[in-house]
């Protein structure tokens, strides 16, 4: 007689539940299926384009419309989150230089299932804050999400990964995606382009702002050489004259307290907007760190 146990079927069937839920852990949300996902497949009586567990908090603030965007500053590169990864069997090589990128797809939204989790770069994530994961772009960085259906553009912070199906190219946050007016079918087609703070795009102006340009057209005239008692701080740097005059109306009306002038240079095929002159590099330097918290970005110094 065998001394051999045989176990019934049902036996084997809850040993690999046990083993499954052994190797199971709570989600990640660098190599996680995006929460959103497309409205044809959509749970059946579900309220809105998110999965089951997702979708918005118990307590969503009341002024989501008020929340300012996001401000593009120049910030380093995370360490570990802009190295190659691989993420559901395909690897994503990260662009390690912000600016001069530009893309079209789909856009989805994350929401309370992964609310105060850790992004890629060790944030804990806000879904009230305006920010986006995105596969490729650096982290930290910034940019403009416009949605072709209607119009409506949000500038982002990049702090996280993601999406990685169904051909996704941006995750927004909760309050990102209601200024863009996708929340109710959790996706829409959008463009996505990276900026910069340093040397500002046209692209960047926001609507407001661009209505605020003056009529008249600036003079172009040539920057002259950083010398004593004629050093400039650069605000911006513009493709057309059109985009540097509005970008320029804005700084003006913005600081008036610091008693200088802005003016208009081509260089490089660029139309950019200076602010001086100061005395010494000490005196601009030490403006451009007074500016940093009124604007959002630090001004660059001019040299020649």
């Amino acid at each position: 007689m065998s001394n051999k146990i045989v176990l019934p079927n049902y036996a084997f069937l809850v040993l690999a539940a046990l083993l499954l839920a052994a190797c199971s852990s709570k989600p990640q949300r660098k190599t996680e299926i995006p929460s959103v996902i497309a409205p044809d497949e959509m749970r059946p009586g579900g309220s809105g384009g998110y999965l089951s567990g997702d979708g918005p908090g118990a307590d969503v603030p009341a002024n989501l419309d008020e929340i300012p965007d996001a401000v593009p500053k120049n910030e380093p590169l995370h360490r570990y989150a802009n190295r190659p990864y691989l993420a559901l069997g395909k690897t994503y090589k990260p662009l390690t230089s912000i600016g001069a990128f530009k893309q079209r797809g789909i856009a989805s939204w994350y929401g309370k299932k992964f609310h105060g989790q850790r992004t890629s770069v060790g944030e804990v994530y806000d879904m009230y804050a305006m920010t986006a994961a995105h596969p490729t772009l650096p982290i930290p960085s910034y940019a403009r999400v416009t949605n072709l259906s209607n119009q409506k553009s949000v500038v982002v912070r990049v702090n996280d990964r993601g999406p990685f199906l169904h051909e996704r190219v941006v995750d927004l946050s909760y309050t990102a995606a209601h200024k863009l007016g996708i929340l109710g079918s959790g996706s829409a087609e959008v463009e996505v382009e990276s900026l910069t703070a340093g040397g500002l795009e046209q692209s960047q102006i926001s609507e407001n702002s661009a209505s605020a340009a003056s009529t008249e057209s600036a003079e172009l005239s040539p920057l002259p050489a950083s010398s004593a008692g004629n050093v400039y701080l650069q605000l911006g740097a513009f493709k057309s004259q059109q985009g540097a005059e509005s970008f320029m109306a804005r700084m003006r009306s913005e600081l008036l307290d610091f008693g200088k002038q802005l003016r208009l240079s081509m260089k490089d095929g660029l139309v950019r907007v200076h602010v001086g002159p100061y005395a010494n590099q000490s005196e601009a330097r030490g403006s451009a760190e007074s500016m940093e918290s009124k604007l959002g970005f630090k001004p660059m110094l001019n040299l020649p």
